[in-house]
Formats: structure tokens, C-alpha cells, sequence
């Protein structure tokens, strides 16, 4: 009697082992999220009391402090990587913004706290182009984009988190708890240090191929393709000049302003709810379970976003999802019954998360191999200049009087980014159809 073999020890404790990496990062993005997210949460409260008698233009300013130093650390963590190695700098990212933390929860004052936040923005901005990186190199085989989705639902589970916090502990504790509860990643580095192991490429990168091969067959996931060179500052320079020659400009400043206007929307919106819900006449408390329902949204949509992608193309998705969500938005500005306001806080939520995914996933797919990391890469750093405009728009209209406006403002943004990938999606690029690759779901914030 034959049967089939069974599966080696060997290659089942790899796959475990590869699982415990997606984990280890997953946890280390849903520190990040409650990081990002905790300043929205608290905010209604520090306005409310008139805490260090922060205004609403300043609450918009250190909202954008915190993006600022995220756009800081996401264009450094590139260049260190490839110095101290992933798994050092996503150990350095957590105690970064960890401490940071800690640095909100003492401050006397908007100086301090604005210097918390942008250190905090820092270590966030660093730690989840890192994770994807991470956990792109440990994937089981075959499960890259999939492994990737489901990290990017950590930042949301981290969104999630941070309501909750800010609901237990700000009544009977004060606002100053909820920081240091963000603080407590910091026991999380340690643990990090020791079980994460090095990233393949990087080792690979350093010339370390037989570490890399024997962790590649410990965790039996495949080894990337090695790096042939370093590309210089020239190499840079032409790759991103490329992006410009002949007719590509337009295409490539719309691409930059569909992103600007969706991170604007992301950033302005998740800084923002909390306190515009409450303008809206809600309590803190619903005003905070708003932030839940939005982040849960923000899950479900990850992981429905590329299977639509798959079937209708990333750029038709990401317009009909931007149009969606800017009506979802603008509708929140209208005073509904709690379960259709639920309902309409969660669709949104859904959409608009990975309505800013799908922008990234048009780039990728309609630029050539040589030029694809330059193409996305600018895309989501311009992008980011709206992630910094967002928090302090917000914060304007609600020292203008006019917080009724930041919905429409924020809906607006939507409108704007439709348009500018609708369009984009309308032309042909010159280099369609000479990179047929297969393609992996680009997430990033």
C-alpha cells in the first residue's frame, strides 16, 4: 500500500516559524496604529478642557507634526536599512516612537508635546515601509500579497485600539494614560531584538548569501533575487527624470496628485473624526466609537481592495472608491440616525483607506521593472505633503468658526483625486504592455 509523503519536520516548523515573523511584524504596525491614531482619539477631550489652552489651529499643527516626522522617516528608512539592517531599524522605530510617547504624557506644554508627536512621526514613518519589507521576505511562498494585506490591517486593529483606550482611560484617568499606554510597545523591542530574524534581501544585499540561504531554508520561504548594484545618485536622478520625459509628465503629476489629495483625505480625516463627530452634536463616547467603526471599515477594506483590483483594474477601482468615499464623507456632515450614521462611517472607512492602496497599485502596475520603485516611491512621497496638509487644514476651519466645512473639505479632497486618477486612468502610458510581470498588491501609507 502506497500513500503520499508527508510533510518534513523540517518544512513544517519552517512555515511556523515564517508565520511567527508575520506576527512579530503585524504586532509592531498595530503599535504603530495605536500611535498614529491615539492623537485623534484624545483630541476632542484636550480641546474640550482647554488643556495647555490648545486652540484649534495649534490642535492642526501638531496633528501635522506627527505627519511631518512620518514623511521624515519614511524617506530615511530606505538609506538606513541598507546601513544597520530592517531588523535593527524596526527595533529602533518602536523604541522611537515609544518614547515619544512618553515624551506627550509628561509635557507641560504645546512645545514639548508638538516635539513628542514629530519624534513620534519619525519612528512610524520608519517602522511600516519596514514591516512590509520584513514580511514581503518571510511570506510563505505564494502568499506575498496576501501576507501584506493582512499586516496593513494591524494599523487599523491599531485605530480600533486607541478608541478604546481613549474611552476606558481619559474619564477616569486623564488624557495623559492613554500615552502612556503607548509607551508599552516599549517592552515589545526587546522582544523583537531577539526573535526576528534579519531581513534575506538585506543580507544578501551585505554579501551574507550563506546566512541568508540557511535562513531561507529554516523558515522555507524562497530567497529574493540578489541585488546586482547599488544604484548611485545618478542612477536615481535618470530613473526619476524618466518619469518626466516625453509625455509620461502628465501622467506622473496627475499620479502625484491623486495622492496628495487621498493622503490628505487619510490623515485629515483620521486626526479629525473624533472631534468633528462631537461638533456634530454627538457625545465623546459615540463621537470615539465612530473612530472603531471607521477603522473596521478600514480592515474589511483592505482585504476586499486587491480582489477587486484583480477583477475590474486598480485604477477604475480607485476612482469608483474615491467618488465613493467623498459622498460618505460629505454626508457625515448631515446630522442621520446613529445606525445610518454607523453605516455610513463604516462604508467610508472601507473605501477610503484602500481608495489611497489602489493609487499605488496603478503606479506599479503601468510602470516598467526598471522604474517601478522610483515611480511608487515619489508617489507616495508626494503624496505624504497632503498627509502633513490634512491635520492642519482640519485645524484652520475649526479656528475659523467653520468646522461645518470639514467634511465638505475633506470630501472635496476625494473629488479632487477621482478626478486626477480617472484621468490618468483614461491615458496610455508609453510603457504599457512592455513589462508584463506579474503584479503584487502595493500597500503603503
Amino acid at each position: 500500500m502506497s500513500s503520499s509523503p508527508a510533510p518534513t519536520p523540517v518544512a513544517a516548523h519552517g512555515s511556523r516559524l515564517a508565520f511567527l515573523v508575520v506576527g512579530l511584524c503585524w504586532l509592531a504596525v498595530l503599535f504603530d496604529g495605536l500611535d498614529m491614531f491615539i492623537y485623534g482619539s484624545v483630541l476632542p477631550h484636550l480641546l474640550a478642557t482647554g488643556t495647555f489652552g490648545l486652540t484649534p489651529d495649534q490642535a492642526g499643527d501638531l496633528g501635522s507634526y506627527a505627519t511631518f516626522g512620518m514623511l521624515v522617516g519614511a524617506l530615511a528608512a530606505g538609506t538606513v536599512a541598507d546601513r544597520i539592517g530592517r531588523k535593527k531599524l524596526m527595533v529602533a522605530c518602536v523604541t522611537v516612537f515609544s518614547l515619544a510617547s512618553g515624551l506627550c504624557a509628561i509635557a507641560d506644554g504645546v512645545a514639548v508635546f508638538g516635539v513628542g508627536r514629530t519624534l513620534a512621526g519619525v519612528g512610524l514613518g520608519g517602522l511600516l515601509p519596514t514591516a512590509i519589507s520584513m514580511v514581503s521576505d518571510y511570506a510563505p511562498r505564494g502568499r506575498g500579497a496576501i501576507v501584506i494585506g493582512l499586516l496593513m490591517t494591524a494599523h487599523h486593529a491599531g485605530g480600533i485600539l486607541s478608541a478604546y483606550v481613549a474611552k476606558w482611560l481619559i474619564d477616569p484617568v486623564g488624557w495623559r494614560a492613554a500615552f502612556w499606554v503607548c509607551v508599552l510597545p516599549l517592552l515589545f523591542a526587546p522582544v523583537l531584538a531577539k526573535l526576528l530574524p534579519e531581513s534575506l534581501s538585506f543580507l544578501l544585499a551585505k554579501g551574507r548569501t550563506d546566512e541568508a540561504r540557511a535562513l531561507a531554508a529554516r523558515y522555507d520561504v524562497e530567497l529574493p533575487a540578489a541585488r546586482t548594484g547599488k544604484p548611485g545618485a545618478a542612477d536615481r536622478w535618470t530613473n526619476l527624470l524618466t518619469l518626466f520625459r516625453g509625455g509620461e509628465w502628465i501622467q506622473t503629476l496627475l499620479y502625484w496628485l491623486a495622492s496628495f489629495g487621498g493622503l490628505l483625505l487619510v490623515y485629515g480625516v483620521a486626526t479629525w473624526l473624533p472631534t468633528l463627530m462631537r461638533a456634530e452634536g454627538y457625545e465623546l463616547g459615540s463621537a470615539l466609537s465612530f473612530v472603531v467603526v471607521f477603522n473596521l471599515g478600514g480592515i474589511v477594506g483592505m482585504l476586499v481592495a486587491g480582489r477587486a483590483a484583480d477583477r475590474f483594474g486598480a485604477p477604475r477601482i480607485s476612482a469608483v472608491w474615491f467618488a465613493l468615499t467623498a459622498a460618505g464623507v460629505f454626508l457625515l456632515s448631515v446630522h442621520m440616525p446613529m445606525t445610518v450614521t454607523m453605516i455610513v462611517v463604516f462604508l467610508t472607512g472601507v473605501f477610503l483607506n484602500s481608495a489611497q492602496t489602489m493609487i499605488y497599485a496603478t503606479v506599479s502596475i503601468r510602470s516598467t521593472a526598471a522604474h517601478r520603485a522610483t515611480a511608487v516611491g515619489w508617489t507616495s512621497g508626494m503624496g505624504r505633503f497632503g498627509a502633513v496638509f490634512g491635520p492642519w487644514l482640519g485645524g484652520q476651519l475649526l479656528a475659523a468658526d467653520r468646522g461645518d466645512w470639514g467634511f465638505t473639505a475633506f470630501a472635496l479632497a476625494g473629488v479632487s483625486s477621482m478626478v486626477f486618477i480617472g484621468i490618468a486612468s483614461l491615458r496610455t502610458p508609453r510603457s504599457a504592455g512592455r513589462d508584463s510581470e506579474p503584479q503584487e498588491l502595493v500597500t503603503a501609507h
